[in-house]
């Protein structure tokens, strides 16, 4: 049992190195995956990075089951995740910040406007409109095949209101579950976090529909422009994050169910997972704002 002034400290362990490679691979694979080539290098990845997270989630479990995790170890583990969530909102402020960038100063500098404006003699007739389908060049040469069509904007009011309502109800039963583990009620704290995976995955089964519908129906794809390869970044990244987060609480509901996991005065692993999922929500929420209601 670790004391209140001691510190736990793991024996030398080789998974740091298997995670670099994993994640080396995983981002290697996923430029060539998307320049046209084989995914079989970032799919190699994933499953590095994925069974070297099992075994190190899995070490980090085993000592804090046996006891050996002191007051200032579980400090150190809420430090780190707050810095990682941090990690993660710059991550999403530095695409929000272009597409606001893009819209409000570089599009009307393209078309003549302000002090930049000397830019549009590149673009003789170029229409600074947003959303932008196609590069200046393009438009300007009539190359109508690189230029999506006239109604190739996603609805607001459709598909991405409904995950919209998916996310925030599993913000509710995610703070029900959690509600209930403080007061050691194992069978609500299950079902409710059941809900909330049930809801993160219904979100990705209509972000999938929606992506379909954009590249079958309306032509907005990757190529669409600065308005398409934003658009695809940021939903696509928040989808990614997505994934993570329904597959973190999996894990958690799978430790509580299978395992018996978590006490109503220790359960950081799940508190963790859950402020990931809440972050997840705002940005998703942000998403709607700016990326579908205003950004249309």
């Amino acid at each position: 049992m670790a004391s209140e002034s001691s510190y736990y400290v793991p024996e030398q362990s080789r998974l740091p190195i298997f995670a670099t490679v994993g994640l080396g691979l995983t981002a290697y694979g996923a430029a060539n995956w998307v320049n046209g080539n084989s995914s079989y290098l970032f799919m190699l990845g994933s499953i590095v990075l994925a069974g070297v997270l099992w075994a190190w989630f899995g070490q980090v479990i085993k000592e804090n089951m046996a006891g050996l995790n002191s007051d200032q170890l579980k400090k150190s583990y809420v430090w780190g995740m707050g810095w990682f969530i941090f990690s993660e909102v710059m991550f999403f402020a530095a695409f929000f910040g272009a597409l606001f960038y893009i819209r409000t100063f570089a599009l009307p500098w393209l078309g003549g406007e302000g002090d930049k404006g000397s830019t549009n003699m590149l673009w003789q007739g170029f229409e600074a409109t947003w959303p932008l389908m196609t590069t200046p060049d393009a438009a300007v040469n009539g190359d109508a095949a690189k230029i999506a069509g006239p109604n190739a904007i996603i609805d607001p009011w459709h598909l991405p209101l409904i995950n919209t309502i998916l996310l925030l109800a599993s913000s509710v039963t995610v703070h029900f579950a959690h509600v209930f583990l403080k007061k050691d009620n194992r069978k609500a704290f299950n079902w409710w976090l059941f809900a909330t995976i049930a809801l993160g995955v219904a979100f990705l089964f209509f972000q999938v529909e929606e992506y379909l519908e954009a590249y079958q129906e309306l032509g907005l794809t990757l190529e669409s422009g600065i308005y398409g390869t934003t658009f695809f970044m940021l939903t696509g990244f928040h989808g990614a994050h997505v994934t993570l987060g329904t597959i973190m609480l999996l894990v958690m509901w799978c430790r509580s169910v299978f395992a018996g996991h978590f006490k109503k005065d220790d359960h950081f692993g799940f508190e963790a997972a859950s402020w990931y999922w809440h972050f997840v929500d705002v940005v998703w929420v942000g998403l709607f704002i700016f990326v579908y209601v205003l950004g249309s």
